[in-house]
């Protein structure tokens, strides 16, 4: 496991986890939303470097640090790099006192029985001995239910612990995501089989063996609170899932315990064409909105 000091600072700190993980899917629609146009790049390359000048200048902010942001979700190429001549894993941790994370899933297999499994990780080793040299302190990966089908979502689970179990072994946390759709017509029953499952998985783990889940925001407040609760999680964080930052923060502060790991609701408002006061002072804003609606 990581350091005594991280894992006090997650699980006793207050304050949510900033997702800026988005990968080559989801890019170019982040990308409009903060104003750069498809006519801006004409390559994979050239996109992927104006996402990471975006994510560098959000956690370099001065809004950005471990008072209100406990952690940042972010993506292999952002690992990778390099933020005032430091490897941003230091920079986050010493500069920011924000834990780096990293998201380890590389998407989503064709929708079967309800659900989207993640695809198999190639090389997953190697990347989760990467994240452990660039001193990141744990990883992300997400699977999507569709619908209430109980062998769907019981693979879902059971892929997701026997990731978590790897990278733990690797001495990181893992942070399960088992998303589920919020515009799924039965989403409290969705709900319900995740919670069971889950709690079939965390129940006969050994003490030792801790995660963290990322859980979209329940139908019923609080409906979670047994997650919360358990002794081998150490946090339960929200996604947004397609809620604007009011909707999301608004239906996170009805969920006692529960801290945000918002994207999309995060960057909302944000636009390249701003100056830095001005992004600063907007980023500045939708942080403790959002840190606000984490500490309930």
């Amino acid at each position: 496991m990581p350091a005594h000091e991280q894992i006090l600072h997650f699980v006793n700190g207050k304050g949510f986890i900033a997702a800026l993980d988005q990968s080559g899917g989801s890019t170019p629609k982040v990308l409009r939303h903060y104003g750069v146009e498809d006519s801006c790049y004409t390559s994979e390359e050239g996109m992927m470097e104006l996402i990471h000048a975006m994510r560098v200048r959000t956690v370099t902010s001065p809004a950005f640090n471990g008072e209100k942001v406990l952690g940042t979700i972010l993506f292999k190429h952002t690992i990778e790099s390099k933020v005032e001549n430091m490897p941003i894993g230091d920079y986050l941790w010493h500069k920011r006192r924000v834990l780096p994370l990293m998201k380890i899933d590389v998407g989503l297999a064709e929708r079967e029985g309800g659900v989207s499994l993640m695809k198999r990780i190639p090389n997953m080793f190697e990347e989760l001995h990467l994240a452990y040299r660039r001193k990141i302190f744990g990883t992300k990966m997400r699977s999507v239910i569709h619908e209430p089908i109980p062998e769907g979502v019981k693979r879902i689970v059971e892929q997701q612990f026997e990731f978590a179990n790897i990278i733990i072994d690797h001495g990181l946390v893992p942070i399960i995501e088992p998303e589920v759709t919020i515009d799924c017509a039965q989403k409290e029953e969705c709900e319900t089989l995740l919670r069971d499952s889950l709690l079939n998985y965390l129940n006969p783990l050994d003490p030792e063996r801790r995660i963290a889940l990322k859980l979209t925001l329940p139908e019923i407040p609080n409906f979670y609170e047994e997650l919360v609760s358990h002794p081998n999680v150490l946090r339960v964080t929200a996604l947004s899932g397609g809620y604007d930052r009011e909707e999301a923060c608004r239906r996170l502060a009805e969920n006692n315990g529960m801290i945000a790991s918002f994207s999309r609701a995060l960057a909302e408002g944000l636009r390249e064409s701003m100056t830095d006061e001005e992004f600063n002072s907007a980023l500045g804003k939708y942080i403790e909105t959002i840190y606000q609606a984490s500490i309930t």
